[in-house]
């Protein structure tokens, strides 16, 4: 099986091994005819890549996902974070690419210990599926929930900082700059350094891309504020605080659902307004206001 083993010592594999196995491109070139006051003109457009990626948990398909090709594992890896299938990285006796070397289908292995403590979660494979928009009933809300654990206080931030923050999640966006079709995840320790960025065609993509990065590399921990080009749903509050994330920033507002569900679980969301507003949901206790 062409899978990785120990992954805590092989980090520089698993990176190069990446590398060589992409899955396609991440951003493609279309003609397209532009018009603009009744002229038209046919134009190169440059679109970003979307690719089906299939994840296999002990040899059975657990879920299908849309996303942009490119680091595969990690995208994995922060799926299952925040599915509740691990806690930590040593949950995986091994995750990898599939025995064909398959860019588009990750295998991971449990170890026996892990997959006796989540047998409901594997039996009701994606349950709380990320891929899709809007959600199947109340009863997903209540398992939902069996898996959060509220979010801890004393982490603080300067309004003016927030602002520092979003700027820098445009500054590290490449493909948005050429394909306008991505969307794109920053996360912050507390002494507002990145700790991982990733980009993807789709929100809950970019975001399980940036969380398996700072998860893999075991510096979660240091997590404190995430930043998202999109709006925050109920899908990305659920992976934040799988992720101990006590802080939330977009540049759209949240849904309801999101908003109620932050509040509950004693995290900070916040989105951008007009002219260098802040516009604070909940946990306004984080920010240090004027």
């Amino acid at each position: 099986m062409a899978l990785y083993g120990d992954i805590r010592w092989r980090p520089n594999l698993l990176l190069k091994e990446q590398e060589k196995l992409s899955a396609g491109k991440i951003t493609e070139k279309y003609q397209a005819l532009r018009c603009k006051r009744g002229v038209c003109r046919t134009s190169s457009l440059e679109l970003i890549g979307e690719e089906p990626l299939l994840i296999r948990i002990d040899e059975k398909p657990y879920s299908v996902v849309m996303r942009t090709p490119g680091e595969e594992i990690f995208h994995a890896a922060g799926f299952c974070l925040g599915e509740g299938i691990a806690d930590t990285p040593d949950d995986f006796m091994t995750i990898g690419y599939c025995k064909d070397l398959d860019p588009n289908v990750i295998d991971i292995r449990l170890k026996p210990e892990r997959r006796e403590k989540i047998h409901d979660i594997l039996a009701r494979r994606g349950f709380v599926s990320q891929t899709s928009c809007g959600i199947c009933g109340k009863e997903m809300i209540k398992d939902l929930y069996q898996i959060l654990t509220p979010a801890e206080n004393g982490f603080e931030v300067e309004v003016n900082s927030i602002f520092d923050c979003i700027n820098k999640l445009s500054e590290n966006q490449s493909h948005y700059q050429t394909t306008r079709g991505s969307h794109a995840a920053i996360i912050f320790d507390d002494q507002l350094e990145k700790i991982s960025f990733a980009e993807d065609v789709g929100r809950h993509n970019a975001l399980d891309k940036a969380i398996g990065k700072a998860f893999m590399s075991r510096k979660l921990f240091k997590a404190s504020i995430l930043v998202l080009s999109s709006r925050i749903s109920y899908e990305l509050v659920q992976k934040a605080a799988r992720a101990h994330l006590p802080m939330m920033i977009s540049n759209s507002r949240p849904t309801a659902l999101a908003a109620e569900m932050g509040q509950s679980l004693n995290m900070t969301l916040a989105c951008a307004g007009e002219e260098a507003e802040l516009i604070i949901l909940c946990g306004e206790n984080r920010i240090v206001r004027e």
